[in-house]
């Protein structure tokens, strides 16, 4: 149940159990809607401990679903910046963070809290080619969930299970299915499903600036 909403953080009540949760600017605006007092509410989890010499806290960082989670703990493999960094950085949209960092737009990352020009080179150096399914999410709010299954190498069928996200994600089937096609006709050796989702990402961005040109 939640309890109480500051700025980047909720309080929620657990079976008597109240816990502070770390929310970025980002996930705390696509929960707006949700965040009546006493409402129940579901969020996603990650979990570390925050230590210095004398004392270890345990701290909560909330997110709306797993795929945003799972941006979350991508974007803080990059050196120096740690969870509390990107709590404070994740100010705008995922999908277009994502986006950003595969674009190489340097203006946009250093346009994040906390984020300057050396460490916006160094977030697309780690991070680049590796945010396809996160530039697929939809922008606009749903309730559902968006976690992915974990990929395996040996995945019998990648389309089913390339499906089965772009619908989390909110596509329509029909319209998955094509983008899933066109991924296959463009690049037949797809050997895993993060290399499907990077491909169907970038035919995405393909047709967006074709349509873009044709506009104009």
């Amino acid at each position: 149940m939640l309890q109480n909403v500051s700025e980047n953080t909720l309080t929620v009540n657990v079976t008597g159990i109240s816990y502070e949760i770390y929310i970025p600017t980002a996930v705390l605006k696509g929960l707006d809607g949700r965040l009546a007092k006493d409402s129940q509410i579901s969020i996603v989890t990650y979990h570390y401990y925050q230590t210095d010499p004398s004392k270890s806290i345990p701290v909560l960082i909330g997110f709306s679903n797993k795929m945003e989670k799972e941006f979350f703990e991508k974007f803080i493999t990059v050196s120096g910046v740690g969870p509390k960094a990107a709590v404070r950085a994740l100010s705008q949209p995922i999908p277009d963070i994502a986006q950003a960092i595969d674009a190489a737009d340097l203006s946009f990352l250093k346009s994040l809290p906390g984020i300057g020009e050396q460490k916006a080179k160094e977030i697309i150096a780690k991070l680049q080619g590796k945010m396809g399914k996160f530039g697929l999410i939809q922008k606009s709010p749903a309730d559902t969930r968006m976690g992915a299954r974990p990929a395996s190498p040996q995945s019998s069928d990648l389309k089913d299970e390339a499906l089965e996200i772009l619908l989390q994600l909110q596509y329509k089937k029909d319209e998955a299915r094509r983008m899933i096609e066109k991924a296959f006709s463009r690049k037949a050796d797809i050997k895993d499903i993060e290399e499907l989702l990077n491909e169907v990402y970038r035919q995405r961005k393909s047709d967006d600036r074709r349509q873009m040109a044709e506009n104009r």
